[in-house]
């Protein structure tokens, strides 16, 4: 079979050798397509791929229709809002994603943004502590498990909210299960963000949600820019000068929400999984479950239907 791997941003060289690696030892052949500057030498390298491995590349249907041979794609990383998946199932490609091999960078870059943010973003004042503070996770995936695993070695007391998960499991993680999300912004200091970008979630950060949190709560975002209603949060931040806003996702509205100096901050680009472990873990499970998938047709990761 052969395996193209197709990245506009380049793996690193280490996870691009545990990638042929595996390939390899499966007797499969590998192609690099990488730093690619069109979208017309992604469709030519396709054309002939039995399977594909990506990072932020888009896949989307004219991509599919050319990929006469493709079989499966796999999205290096948690999230897949790259990959068209209806189009997938038409071609009958599986679309898969990597669940937690950047789970722990993504969680400790949490804690360096409130670092930040609790010292008044380093500017030589007085700042406060994460001990004792209450922490809510929105969304109790494998992130937020390790944001709560973290948090507890700073004291702070931790919170979680997810629709998915039973409140049961949860607190089985030594984590406080709470009834709704709005009582999360209604009880912690804190709220750290990691729902996906569904119909559900687009939007759904808004002034009257995060306006339930306490005096000097701080609101973290390392999912996904969809997932805030940005008018709405620059108008709070406006009328509670208290409020703070750090993100691993750059804002549309980036500009205006800098205006709000000693209050926000934003990662120049997404750098939570932007890590050398991250890199590599995630890149040699997508050639672990692309091999998989050939030999015995597991889908353990399937995110289409």
């Amino acid at each position: 079979m052969k395996i193209l791997v197709a990245t506009e941003k380049p793996f690193a060289s280490a996870a691009v050798e545990g990638i042929r690696k595996e390939v390899e030892a499966a007797g499969n052949e590998l192609v690099l397509l990488e730093k690619y500057t069109e979208k017309a030498q992604l469709l030519q390298a396709v054309a002939d791929a039995d399977a594909m491995i990506i990072r932020s590349d888009k896949v989307d249907e004219e991509v599919l229709d050319a990929a006469k041979k493709l079989k499966i794609v796999v999205r290096a990383g948690a999230g897949y809002d790259n990959i068209d998946l209806a189009s997938a199932t038409a071609h009958k490609v599986v679309a898969e994603n990597t669940p937690g091999q950047n789970a722990n960078a993504v969680a400790e870059l949490v804690f360096g943004l409130l670092v930040m943010a609790v010292r008044g973003f380093y500017n030589g004042k007085s700042g406060t502590e994460l001990l004792g503070k209450k922490l809510g996770i929105l969304a109790f995936g494998n992130v937020g498990r390790n944001v709560a695993r973290i948090a507890k070695g700073f004291g702070m007391e931790v919170y979680a909210y997810d629709a998915y998960c039973p409140a049961e499991v949860i607190e089985k993680a030594g984590v406080k299960a709470v009834a709704c999300q709005d009582e999360l912004f209604e009880k912690c200091d804190i709220v750290s963000l990691h729902i996906p970008a569904t119909p559900e979630t687009r939007q759904s950060i808004n002034r009257e949600l995060v306006g339930k949190m306490k005096k000097g709560g701080i609101l973290v975002n390392t999912a996904r820019k969809e997932v805030i209603d940005e008018p709405q949060l620059l108008q709070l931040l406006a009328e509670r000068e208290d409020l703070k806003f750090v993100t691993d996702i750059k804002p549309d509205m980036h500009d205006e929400f800098a205006k709000f100096e000693g209050r926000y901050f934003s990662t120049p680009k997404k750098m939570g999984a932007q890590t050398a472990e991250a890199n590599i873990n995630a890149g040699i499970a997508a050639a672990r479950q692309i091999n998989a998938f050939f030999e015995n047709g597991d889908t353990k990761f399937q995110v289409n239907k």
